[in-house]
Parts: C-alpha cells; structure tokens; sequence
C-alpha cells in the first residue's frame, strides 16, 4: 500500500475524495488547537475486497506513546485511533489499478506541551509498515515582566 498523511485544521472525506482546510503546516501552539489529518490509502488491486485494520498512534520525540486520554480508573492511556477498511473493485476497472481510500479524521485541541515534537504513526495491517506525520508546538510566549 502506498499512503500520503496530510495535517490540516479541518478535512471531510466525502465520496472517495479529501476536502482539506488549512492544510500541509508542522507548526501548531503553544495553545491546544484543533487539528485533523487527512489520510489517502492507495489499495494494490490485489488487496482489494479484503477488510484491513489501521491504527492511528501520536508519539513523542523519543518514540514514546503520547497519554492523553483519561481512563475510567483516572490514569492517561496513550491517544489512539483505530479502525477497518475495505476497498472493492468496481465492475469495469482495468485489472492492477490502484484503489484509493480516503480517510478524514478531526481531533479536539489536544494539550500538548509547548516546544514539543510530535509524530502521528500510522500502521496497517500489523503494522507490517507504517507512515507518518512531524509536527511541533510553538515555545510558550516569555512571561510579562511589570515594572514596579
């Protein structure tokens, strides 16, 4: 499979295609702001017709799952997306096309720290490869100092 993710402010995949806002920036912060990655999977013709798992994961710097998500028992578990797709052949489709899969997922601003660098990995199928995204956050604006 071959896959191209994409950072945007906003993305919709609508009828096999990805409609993009504010799209291709790395840079976000230092204050939690929404983000969506826009995702295209192009499927070889002979993974057709069959069910395929991804999951979707935000690491740190150092490779190390980022916990964000609040559990029942109130402690952070790594910020994981997953989910399945399937990509069929329609009748008349020259044998070995390519058959593309659109994804559009948008996030609730997320607390990341302040001068951090992130990396949104996706996996398929095992994760038997995997594709991904950098991003960084903006350093936190100095503290005012007020002359007495």
């Amino acid at each position: 499979m071959k896959v191209t993710l994409l950072l945007a402010d906003a993305a919709q995949a609508v009828n096999g295609k990805l409609y993009v806002l504010g799209g291709g920036w790395s840079l976000t912060g230092p204050d939690p702001a929404p983000m969506a990655l826009a995702v295209k999977i192009e499927v070889p013709w002979d993974r057709a017709n069959i069910k395929h798992r991804w999951r979707l994961e935000l690491l740190d710097e150092d490779g190390a799952a980022v916990e964000l998500v609040p559990t029942p028992e109130g402690g952070p578990q790594p910020l994981r997306i997953e989910g399945e797709f399937e990509a069929g052949r329609p009748p008349g489709l020259k044998p070995g096309t390519p058959l593309d899969v659109a994804l559009a997922l948008n996030l609730a601003p997320l607390p990341l720290p302040a001068g951090g660098r992130f990396v949104w990995r996706l996996g398929i199928d095992g994760w038997d490869e995997d594709w991904q995204v950098a991003f960084s956050t903006r350093p936190a604006a100095p503290a005012a100092s007020s002359a007495i």
